[in-house]
This record gives structure tokens, sequence and C-alpha cells, in this order.
């Protein structure tokens, strides 16, 4: 059983944070074995993150917040806000603009390792070179 506290999470370095943007607390990663990571994310009002996961699936849970999504496939943009899901399943290029500071609960296929970057077109690798070691037994 995997039992972490969000508080503790953020203060750790399992606790991204973007120069573009937002804070991605790392709950589950590839080597928990879950097969996939589950993240608790904040994306900055103000912000327009253009991003494109070529390598992942993405699936998004609103719980606090408001803005826009904009699928840069069809040009439709769907409004973000507590209680709606979006799920990235054909490797959608879109962009997000956070009208005010959006929690969100975000699940990641195949699972991310917490060392990735976004590249020039705003995905993720397909493999992160770091290898993250298993955290010591207390």
């Amino acid at each position: 059983m995997i039992v972490r506290n969000l508080n503790d999470t953020r203060k750790s370095d399992r606790n991204v944070r973007s120069s573009d943007g937002w804070a991605s607390a790392r709950m589950l990663l590839k080597d928990d074995g879950m097969g996939f990571s589950f993240h608790i994310t904040t994306l900055n009002a103000g912000t327009e993150l253009k991003m494109h996961y070529q390598n992942h699936l993405e699936s998004v849970f609103v719980l606090k917040g408001t803005g826009t999504i904009e699928d840069l496939g069809t040009g439709e943009t769907h409004e973000l806000k507590p209680g709606v899901m979006y799920a990235l399943n054909e490797h959608d290029r879109h962009i997000v603009r956070p009208e005010t500071d959006i929690l969100t609960a975000c699940v990641f296929n195949p699972p991310v390792t917490g060392r990735e970057i976004h590249d020039e077109s705003g995905a993720y690798p397909a493999e992160a070179d770091f290898v993250r070691e298993p955290a010591p037994a207390d």
C-alpha cells in the first residue's frame, strides 16, 4: 500500500515547479509501479500553457479555479471550472489559459518519472533519462 500526504509531497523533490506558470505535486510516479502517474497540479492565473503530450495520454479533473482549454486541432475552446474533466485521448495539441489559479488532479499514462521537462513542442519525452532510486525505509 502506498500512502502519501499532499503537504509532504509539496515539500519534497516530487514537487516540480515550472517557470512556465505551474507547479505539480507528483503523488505517484513510474517507480511506484502503478502503470500511471498521479499529480496534483496548480496552473497559475494569467498564463498561457501550450502543450502537446505526444508520448503520454493525460486526464485532468478541475478541483478549483476557472479558465479555458483550446484544442489546437479543432479550434474549439472549452470552459474549465470545478467538476470539469478533460482527457487528451488523441495526444491533442492544446493551450490552457487559467483565469484564476486552477487546481487539478491529473493522471498520465504511461507514467512519468518525475524529472521530465517540456520540450519545445510542449511534450514530455517518451522516457526520461533519470531513474529515481526508491526512498529508503524509515
